[in-house]
């Protein structure tokens, strides 16, 4: 993820939902004769339509540099889903970290009067503006994780969620370590930016999930997202505790740098638990060969979804698999804890780092 910012999760595709009949029940001193027939089940949506051809539309996408391989793969998932429909252009303009820049480049999406706009903005409330003027001009945005704080600025919203992230961590360290029954353990958190929003619904999501268990954090620092900084702050930690039960590391991608410091320590004392979700803790976590036992998703493949979903509103379609005729004006994927049992499924959605 880049260092500004918040990200990861996974995509359920769309929940069938079956419509029973709903039956009011007989009181005991009521006529059966009474009784109210059953009500009519709504009508159902018509389904597995949505990915047949249907108009041609043009879509817009802007999205930070990837400097991240979280950030990287949220491009590579954009562009994979547009190839699968021949309905779908995919104007991607050139994907930078500079706020004006990512501004400019929006600006000339809506001029080129594209269908709709995916936008994953470097800092939603400084893209805001020019998110509403997209808007205004009835080009329907589908801010992609990073929120815009102006509902008016976009159609739907699909992101991760950062709190679950941290209630997932703090699920799978707090039940391995009561099964274990552990006392009183010593749990560090290996926070991403310590100031962003995203990392402080993490570490309460996290804090929460201990709490249930009778835990606590004992100690956190933040590694800013990176490789180096998570050697940093690994190394800082090891030193200061010289026992420790488990730790939690917000990002797969700075989580290559605090496995490198565990393994210069010659520590294995302690799990690990990472978070976002990549191909290379997957792989690690498959292989049990080391401390990380665990990741928490906040899957790149949102991307694939924003554009499908842009698709969809482009073309006036619902989702086929629910009842109502509009897409979701907001969509949160859920956070799921990936393990050595279940790796395999989730590898093909993992990223790089």
């Amino acid at each position: 993820m880049s260092k500004n910012v918040g990200r990861r999760g996974f995509l359920v595709s769309g929940a069938v939902i079956g419509a029973g009949a709903l039956i009011t029940a007989c009181t005991s001193n009521e006529p059966a004769a009474q009784a109210s027939a059953p009500a009519a089940a709504p009508a159902a949506a018509a389904t597995g339509g949505n990915d047949a051809p249907g108009d041609k539309v043009v879509i817009g996408f802007s999205a930070p540099a990837a400097d991240h391989g979280w950030i990287a793969a949220i491009s590579k998932n954009a562009t994979d889903a547009a190839k699968q429909y021949s309905d779908v252009e995919l104007k991607a303009v050139e994907p930078t970290n500079d706020i004006n820049q990512q501004i400019s480049a929006v600006e000339s999406l809506i001029q080129a009067k594209v269908n709709a706009l995916v936008i994953l903005p470097n800092d939603g409330e400084q893209l805001n503006q020019v998110a509403r003027q997209a808007m205004d001009a009835g080009i329907p945005v589908i801010n992609l994780d990073r929120v815009f704080p102006d509902k008016l600025s976009y159609r739907t919203w699909i992101g991760g969620d950062n709190y679950g992230m941290g209630v997932a961590a703090g699920h799978f360290i707090g039940k391995t370590l009561k099964d274990k029954g552990v006392a009183d353990p010593v749990i560090l958190e290996i926070q991403g930016i310590a100031t962003l929003p995203l990392t402080q619904d993490r570490s309460k999501g996290f804090e929460d999930a201990l709490k249930t268990y009778g835990f606590k954090v004992t100690a956190k620092q933040d590694a800013k997202f990176t490789v180096e900084s998570g050697t940093q702050v690994a190394s800082n930690l090891l030193q200061a505790h010289k026992k420790i039960d488990a730790i939690w590391n917000h990002d797969d991608d700075q989580g290559i740098g605090v496995l490198a410091a565990i393994k210069e320590a010659g520590r294995e004392e302690f799990f690990m638990v990472g978070g976002a979700g990549s191909a290379n803790a997957m792989r690690d976590i498959k292989a049990d060969s080391g401390v990380l036992k665990a990741t928490v998703t906040y899957s790149p493949t949102m991307a694939a979804s924003a554009i499908k979903i842009a698709r969809l509103i482009a073309q006036g379609k619902g989702m086929s698999d629910l009842l109502e005729q509009q897409v979701p004006q907001s969509i949160t994927l859920t956070s799921e804890t990936v393990t050595k049992d279940n790796a395999d499924k989730y590898l093909p959605t993992g990223f790089e780092s």
